[in-house]
């Protein structure tokens, strides 16, 4: 076998047991989002073999790279992954298990430099070769912890130099395999979490706002799925009178800060975005159009088990003109509201009857 290189492996720890325990349809939403940044954050022009389920098989052909470049690409790996979840967690909608479980997913990284070729099937482009098995074999290893790098001796055969990172402390060990003894160094990567910076989530501002319209209706449910009947934006239409489409969601799972497009009967499109704070007693979400003129404010209070209070505020941008604008259209807008909330009825049912979520 004449061709060499390097083969990089995210796996994405926790997997498992996650998808056991969890929604399973959130689970799935939620490695597919992680995976796809994996891939958004390759900067070492690495190919895609193929993605196997919780990991990406990365490789490159030709010389082996400077351990400082492949730290980097480590790096930016391991803070977009993490930055991810710690956005998600502190914006996400959704109480499901699997979004509640989600921040606990870790990611390791295996980096090995040897032998091996590429065959296609199809559109698909396999490797094959023995240290293909050989990176695959040291997904399993002696390694406590769940967040680390790896790299074998064919990429670093001295000692790791000690300017690469104030973070990182190197171990060494060794995977036996049917052909021999693989040596390897490995670093915990979690101290680099410590200096991630957080992503800033918009914040809900009504201080140049007036409340104009408020209206309130019982249902008979629980908290959790009236939220979901309220925040999903796959039923605003079949509830809300006057949307028609939802489209342009950035997300596929509800978060703070995530835009959408709802467009009217009128044909007229509106670009919103959205906050939300959870608690166990209460949820309260809103939307605010782009030009941040009005804000649909949702307060969800739980009464008893099964019975749950929705009350729906509107504010508009303070602005002589715009109340008086308002004014002329006030009734119809009550009774936009109120028939809305009646329609959210029918969407409560039938999830009830299904016990959907998300």
């Amino acid at each position: 076998m004449e061709n060499k290189g390097l083969l990089f492996i995210p796996d994405i720890s926790g997997f498992t047991r996650f998808i056991n325990e969890s929604e399973i349809e959130h689970s799935r939403l939620i490695i597919q989002e992680l995976l796809e940044l994996l891939l958004n954050a390759n900067q070492l022009a690495l190919e895609v073999s193929e993605i196997e389920g919780d990991a990406i098989l990365f490789y490159k052909f030709g010389d082996a790279p400077n351990i400082k470049d492949l730290f980097k690409q480590v790096e930016k790996m391991f803070w977009a992954f993490h930055r991810h979840l710690n956005t998600y967690e502190r914006g996400r909608f959704c109480q499901c298990r699997a979004c509640m479980s989600a921040a606990n997913l870790s990611l390791k990284i295996i980096t090995h430099y040897g032998e091996f070729t590429d065959y296609s099937v199809k559109n698909f482009n396999k490797l094959i070769g023995r240290d293909v098995i050989i990176a695959h074999q040291l997904l399993k290893n002696n390694i406590e912890q769940h967040e680390y790098w790896l790299v074998t001796k064919s990429l670093l055969p001295n000692d790791p130099p000690i300017d690469l990172s104030a973070y990182l402390h190197w171990d060494k060990s060794a995977k036996q395999i049917e052909s021999g003894e693989v040596p390897f160094y490995y670093t915990q990567l979690g101290p680099l979490k410590d200096i991630i910076p957080p992503e800033p989530l918009p914040l809900l501002d009504l201080s140049k706002k007036v409340k104009v319209l408020s209206v309130s209706q019982d249902y008979k449910t629980d908290m959790i799925t009236l939220f979901h009947a309220a925040g999903d934006l796959r039923y605003r239409s079949q509830w809300q009178v006057g949307v028609k489409e939802i489209k342009g969601i950035e997300h596929i799972l509800p978060r703070v800060g995530m835009r959408y497009q709802a467009v009217h009967e009128d044909e007229q499109t509106v670009v919103y975005y959205s906050s939300c704070s959870y608690h166990p007693e209460h949820i309260a979400f809103s939307e605010t159009d782009e030009k941040k003129e009005t804000t649909t404010y949702y307060i969800l209070e739980k009464k008893e088990a099964k019975l749950t209070k929705l009350t729906l505020t509107l504010y508009l941008k303070k602005s002589p003109f715009t109340y008086i604008l308002y004014q002329l259209s006030r009734k119809d807008k009550e009774a936009t509201y109120s028939q809305s909330l009646i329609n959210l009825e029918k969407v409560v049912e039938k999830l009830n009857q299904s016990e959907d979520g998300w």
